[in-house]
């Protein structure tokens, strides 16, 4: 009888250590100690290479800043899984595939492309897996082409137009706009918005010039512009063909036309060394925002890198911010159903201050900045000047999700 009884006591004991042992890994249905796998998925070569490998610097800042440095949230050790889409859509589907099948990520972050982007979206719901978008900024990703699982951190092209009407419109009401873009979807993509924003706001868009993306001569479009008589031309425009010089030789200036545009990343303000003067907007430029969290991240990246954080450096370090945010608040479980619920109209910090999910299509609303293009000694290129913060619910785009979109 004494040998039975403690035999039992033996068993018992040890089931109760079994028992606490599995308490220990598992609190909530979430198993602590298996880490929570990222898929970072962005152009880390090909055409947006640049903008790519700044996302990915941004975001691993990020979870360094929002964790303390520890890598990990509510107990769950933290686990990246890059994969370059090379900027073409193809690859981008088959390296998600790869990450969601394969590697079993909890959550996709990026990608640089809105095209990749779109590739990308209905493998999020066909695999019942969180996207995080940044720095692909195609209106139709929050719009047409949502799906629930599709959170944007970054801001879109409807966005930047309306900021781009704001300030034109603060500056002078019931202006009259020309803008100048390539020929092609980028170019016409980032105009369309801009008509309903400038009516909305009381002036009107009157010419409108597509040069193709590969041209060198811009002297009859701007000639035609000039013709026009606008107040304000829009310009945008991405490569090394740029308009800026020609744009300067034909002076628009002694003709009443201010020439404006969404200041670039570092690279493409380097060309526009004619434009010191211009005013503008700008989505980020390191000394623009001053809070904590854009000094952190100037700081470490100057410690890191040897350099200035650039324009999507800051969008990185947001996507971070907010995925950690949200796995704080469900307690470390990254299930795709536990995140949308608390990622609907949750707010997240930044490096330009507070964002918020908007709980009808998932798309950040964010603060950007109205600014003026200075010379500053010692710098390779003009240098963006606050003006004013523009508030983000000034610039919120429409919500533009299919009405039978599943929510």
């Amino acid at each position: 009888m004494k040998r039975a009884i403690s035999l039992l006591l033996v068993i018992t004991f040890a089931l109760s250590l079994f028992l606490t042992g599995c308490a220990g890994k598992t609190t909530g249905g979430v198993d602590k100690s298996e880490p929570i796998r990222i898929g970072g998925i962005t152009s880390l070569s090909g055409a947006l290479q640049d903008y790519g490998q700044q996302m990915q610097r941004g975001f691993e800042l990020g979870l360094e800043y929002a964790t303390k440095g520890t890598m990990e949230v509510a107990g769950r050790k933290i686990e990246v899984i890059w994969e370059d889409t090379t900027t073409v859509p193809d690859v981008a589907r088959e390296r998600a595939i790869k990450l969601l099948d394969v590697d079993k990520v909890d959550i996709l972050v990026g990608p640089a492309s809105s095209s990749d982007a779109a590739a990308i979206l209905e493998l999020a719901e066909e695999f019942k897996k969180v996207i995080v978008i940044d720095p692909a900024a195609a209106d139709f990703l929050t719009g047409p082409a949502w799906n629930r699982y599709t959170f944007c951190t970054g801001r879109n092209s409807a966005q930047d137009a309306k900021a781009m009407a704001n300030v034109i419109i603060n500056n002078k009401p019931g202006a009259k706009v020309a803008t100048l873009a390539p020929d092609s979807a980028f170019g016409r993509s980032m105009v369309d918005p801009v008509v309903g924003a400038l009516q909305d706001g009381g002036a009107e868009l009157i010419h409108q010039e597509f040069p193709p993306a590969e041209t060198t001569d811009f002297t009859p479009y701007i000639l035609r512009i000039r013709e026009a008589k606008p107040d304000y031309l829009y310009v945008i425009w991405a490569g090394a063909n740029n308009p800026w010089g020609q744009l300067m030789e034909l002076d628009l200036e002694s003709h009443g036309i201010k020439i404006t545009t969404g200041a670039p990343e570092i690279a493409a303000l380097r060309m526009m060394q004619p434009m010191i003067g211009m005013p503008g907007f700008t989505v980020y430029y390191n000394s623009v925002p001053q809070n904590p969290v854009n000094d952190w991240l100037v700081e470490k990246h100057k410690e890191k890198y040897n350099s200035v954080p650039d324009l999507f450096t800051s969008g990185g370090m947001a996507c971070a911010m907010a995925v950690v945010t949200a796995l704080e608040k469900t307690g470390g479980n990254a299930d795709a159903e536990e995140l949308i619920k608390t990622m609907r109209g949750m707010e997240f910090d930044s490096p330009t201050g507070k964002r918020y999910f908007r709980e009808e299509d998932h798309q950040a609303i964010q603060p950007l900045y109205e600014i003026v293009l200075t010379e500053v000694d010692g710098v390779d290129h003009p240098v963006p000047k606050l003006v004013r913060e523009i508030p983000a619910e000034d610039i919120a785009p429409a919500i533009t999700v299919p009405a039978d979109a599943k929510r």
